[in-house]
């Protein structure tokens, strides 16, 4: 039995909880990610310039990719913050991305607004059909997120908002996952039982939610345009 899911003749949860980045939806190519935010400054770059740009901007710290390998002492509090203002959030990203020499005027800020869009990121094939069944079988979905910006905007442009019946974001709540208070203010915005909620995410922050008298199911990240095992979210909650 998996914890926080008892074996009861009805289905075994009320509410799926998901992460997002890394869940739900990934970010865009690297490279995709720097030509489209270099042609937002009037600048056209070719494919193997803008490889190496990337390469060097995923190093030095992507929002939405690995943790950069250094953080400069002047973005210190703003990193540590990123996750609970947007201005910490915004901050620490391009202030990241401009310790990377460019010549294109204004990239720092255009890079970091390709996140603040749906075009900056691809929803996983297996997220609406998850989302969709999740609703149709009158399960509460919410979605929980450690994000410094608003992702409401992405989930109305993919056609996916009426599937989520709550975004419990850490900017707005004020608590970042693994605190077992983001995974509790999620349940009551859905008004369901932590005993009877079902956490899906793929870090070990997202298992935080069994602090919170939640179950865990922690899938591996895939790369844009794969499926991540979304569909194994069903089974656990009794959707056959």
């Amino acid at each position: 039995m998996v914890r926080g899911v008892p074996e009861t003749e009805h289905r075994p949860v009320d509410a799926v909880l998901f992460d997002f980045h890394g869940t739900l939806a990934q970010v865009e190519d690297p490279i995709a990610w720097v030509i489209a935010a270099a042609a937002a400054c009037g600048a056209a770059l070719d494919r193997g310039r803008a490889t190496v740009l990337a390469d060097r901007l995923v190093t030095a710290g992507r929002a939405g990719g690995p943790l950069p390998h250094r953080v400069p002492p002047h973005l210190a509090e703003h990193w540590a913050d990123r996750d609970l203002y947007e201005h910490s959030h915004r901050a620490a990203y391009t202030g990241l991305a401009s310790t990377v020499p460019s010549d294109v005027e204004g990239l720092a800020d255009a890079l970091y607004d390709r996140l603040l869009g749906p075009e900056g990121w691809l929803p996983y094939p297996d997220t609406e059909p998850t989302l969709r069944t999740l609703h149709d079988a009158g399960i509460r979905v919410g979605v929980v997120s450690n994000i410094g910006f608003d992702i409401r905007p992405h989930f109305a442009a993919w056609g996916l908002e009426p599937l989520v019946d709550a975004f419990a974001l850490s900017y707005e709540v004020g608590r970042c996952k693994p605190d077992p208070a983001i995974f509790l203010r999620a349940c009551g915005m859905l008004g369901t039982d932590p005993e009877r909620t079902l956490m899906v995410g793929d870090t070990p922050a997202d298992a935080g939610a069994v602090k919170a008298g939640c179950a865990a199911l922690v899938l591996p990240a895939a790369e844009p345009g794969h499926t991540n095992g979304l569909g194994a979210t069903l089974a656990l909650a009794g959707c056959h």
